[in-house]
C-alpha cells in the first residue's frame, strides 16, 4: 500500500489546521512539513487530534528526552521503520545519544545498565503488550511513575506511527538520509 502526501493543490485552511501544534504557520505545506506530515494531512480530523498526543510525546513527556530518544529508536527497530530511524538517529544525537547508543537501540545491547533496562522495557511492550513487575520496579530506580508512564505511551504512540508509516510507505526525504540499520525482528 501507497500513500504520497497530500498534493499541495488540495491543501486547504482544514488541512493546515490540523497540523498546528506541530508546524508554525510558515511551514504548513507540503514542502515545508515532510512526507510524514504531508501524508497524515489526507486525514485533517485524525491528524488534528493526533498529533498533539505526538507533540507531548516529544516536548512535555517526563521520560527524559534521551531515553525518550531511545525508545522511539528500539521501537523503529521493532517495526523495521525506516522513516523513524532516520528522524531520530538525528534527533537523538541532538538529545544526547552517541553512535554506540544509536547502534545499541538497534542490536538491544547498551552498555549502559539503566539504558539496557529500558530497552528491556521496550522489548517486553513490543513482544507481550506490558512490562512486567521486575522490570517496572527496576526502572523506578530512576524513573518516576508519571516517567514510566511516559515511556509506555512513547513506546505505543510511536508503534502507532511506525505502523501507519509502514502501511502507507512514507519514506525519509532525500535530506534526511538513509537508514544504516537492521533487519527488524
Amino acid at each position: 500500500m501507497k500513500l504520497t502526501p497530500l498534493p499541495e493543490e488540495e491543501w486547504d485552511d482544514r488541512t493546515r489546521a490540523a497540523l498546528e501544534s506541530v508546524a508554525p504557520p510558515e511551514r504548513r505545506d507540503p514542502a515545508s512539513v515532510g512526507n510524514a506530515l504531508a501524508t497524515l494531512a489526507r486525514h485533517p480530523d485524525l491528524t488534528a487530534r493526533f498529533l498533539p498526543f505526538s507533540t507531548y510525546l516529544t516536548e512535555q513527556s517526563t521520560l527524559p528526552a534521551r531515553l525518550r530518544e531511545l525508545v522511539i529508536l528500539r521501537v523503529a527497530h521493532h517495526h523495521g521503520c525506516a522513516y523513524q530511524w532516520v528522524h531520530h538517529s538525528a534527533i537523538g544525537r541532538a538529545a544526547g545519544l552517541t553512535d554506540a547508543d544509536v547502534e545499541a537501540a538497534r542490536t538491544g545491547a547498551p552498555a549502559d545498565a539503566f539504558d539496557r533496562l529500558v530497552l528491556t522495557a521496550v522489548d517486553e511492550l513490543h513482544h507481550g503488550s506490558q512490562i512486567s513487575a521486575p522490570t517496572w520496579e527496576a526502572l523506578g530506580d530512576r524513573l518516576d511513575e508519571r516517567a514510566r508512564m511516559d515511556l509506555i505511551f512513547t513506546a505505543g504512540g510511536y508503534g502507532v506511527m511506525a505502523t501507519a508509516l509502514n502501511t502507507f510507505g512514507v519514506e525519509p526525504e532525500p535530506w534526511a538520509g538513509r537508514p544504516e540499520f537492521y533487519e527488524a525482528d
